[in-house]
């Protein structure tokens, strides 16, 4: 019985058969990219690369739900524009703003999950290979695979979350609300600022770097458990799917396993994410909500979540093993 390969081991080139006669062969012009090739198809390189690909893919697949979550996110007591069902949201918001209201936010959300997709799985591979695996590409429990994902997504916060709080700034600032606060207010009717733009403006005029790392902890809370879930969950899943005698699942297993293991880790750690740029810290956030909304606050705008997390995830992890696969065959046929 063949071992279901693992989801961030790419499928081994098959060495070239030797030659039948027994005439020595002049081994072939070495490639111009061949030093590229090799570079890029490394284990580590090649899942950075293909991480911020699945993350373009995934979040432009889903930018109307992911606005809308974080819309519904910050209504609060006297902020009703968006207190209705997903389907007249997502309708006031073609109707108010058309297709770049459903689009609002999603270059700079792109330019934020790229690297932070990228950092995410590459940083995956890199603690999985170097502290996790007794043996190169030997098999690591559950347990490791949820401590080593927590891992990974503390490094992708860490290198991303000033992008994260200008993406939520700038999803906030375009919508059609009628007051969020006086700073919306005197903008109004002006262009709103671009991503660089407010980025400086925050370092300058609200505490330097301080001001850009508002909130982490509370994010890091939620985003850790939250991709060591999902990246122990992706892996079980797959290995469910997988036809005996196989390595790996089909095309639409693969689909299947993302939007399972997405949908579990989300519903597990919905209360803990979209805390960090209005609240003191984690504990604050959870009192505040429950005080004004009760229990159910903390589960606010998790339907739109729901929607789009499946086809999120699944595009996500699909198109990540596309990639990395197709970058690990570029491997250059190493000569004996």
């Amino acid at each position: 019985m063949t071992a279901p390969r693992s989801s961030l081991e790419a499928t081994p080139s098959q060495p070239s058969n030797p030659p039948e006669s027994g005439v020595m062969q002049s081994p072939a012009p070495a490639s111009p990219f061949a030093s590229f090739y090799g570079w890029i198809s490394q284990p580590i390189v090649s899942a950075f690369w293909a991480g911020g690909v699945a993350g373009a893919v995934s979040r432009t697949v889903v930018s109307p739900l992911e606005r809308l979550k974080i819309l519904f996110q910050i209504q609060s007591v006297g902020r009703n524009e968006y207190k209705m069902s997903v389907g007249k949201a997502l309708a006031k918001m073609w109707r108010e703003e058309g297709w770049r209201g459903l689009m609002a936010g999603n270059g700079s959300n792109c330019i934020r999950i790229v690297p932070y997709s990228a950092v995410q799985f590459g940083s995956f591979n890199f603690y999985r290979r170097h502290i996790f695996e007794r043996t190169p590409d030997a098999p690591i429990g559950n347990f490791q695979r949820l401590i080593c994902g927590a891992m990974a997504g503390i490094t992708s916060v860490t290198f991303t979350y000033p992008l994260d709080i200008v993406r939520t700034r700038l999803s906030i600032q375009s919508a059609s609300f009628a007051a969020l606060s006086k700073a919306e207010q005197h903008t109004k009717g002006k262009k709103l600022p671009g991503m660089g733009q407010l980025l400086v403006s925050m370092y300058k005029n609200e505490g330097g770097m301080r001001a850009l790392y508002r909130g982490i902890i509370p994010t890091v809370a939620g985003v850790a458990p939250y991709v060591g879930l999902n990246f122990m969950t992706y892996e079980l899943v797959r290995d469910h799917f997988t036809p005996e005698g196989s390595q790996n699942p089909s095309g639409w297993g693969k689909l299947a396993a993302g939007a399972i293991s997405g949908a579990i880790a989300q519903t597990c750690t919905y209360p803990l994410s979209g805390m960090g740029y209005q609240y003191k810290g984690l504990f604050d956030a959870i009192r505040v909500i429950i005080k004004q909304e009760g229990f159910k606050g903390l589960y606010k705008g998790i339907a739109p979540n729901l929607l789009k997390v499946a086809p999120s995830m699944a595009a996500s992890w699909y198109s990540f093993e596309l990639t990395r696969d197709f970058l690990v065959s570029l491997q250059p046929v190493m000569e004996n």
